[in-house]
């Protein structure tokens, strides 16, 4: 299973920009799906996540600019980020729990990480 994220780029502060993940490979189905950001010298945090149902969790400094969905036929999970701020300035991880082993009845999932995308936003 493979994560692929795009969408990263530089931004003035103020703007927009909108990140996809779409997972690739051989599985049964994805649990949940979310992002993560890591600055330089921080530690890696939660920025969203949304479950196979289309219920979503938001880290409290994007609530109400950012806003995480997914496309459950495409596999892919996206992240639109409005009003961006240099704080937002970031590596943005795309994560996702996906179902990829079956032994006898069971199916067991794993979690995977996309490669990371850069967002920098300008004052």
């Amino acid at each position: 299973v493979q994560l692929q994220a795009s969408g990263g780029g530089l931004v003035q502060a103020g703007g927009s920009l909108r990140l996809s993940c779409a997972a690739s490979g051989s599985f049964f189905s994805i649990n949940d799906m979310g992002w993560y950001r890591q600055a330089p010298g921080k530690e890696r945090e939660l920025v969203a996540v949304i479950t196979s149902g289309g219920v979503t969790n938001y880290a409290d400094s994007v609530k109400g600019r950012f806003t995480i969905s997914r496309d459950n036929a495409r596999n892919t999970v996206f992240l639109q980020m409005n009003s961006l701020k240099p704080e937002d300035t970031a590596v943005y991880y795309c994560n996702a729990d996906v179902v990829d082993t079956n032994k006898g009845w069971r199916r067991y999932a794993h979690e995977y990480w996309g490669q990371g995308t850069q967002v920098t936003v300008s004052s």
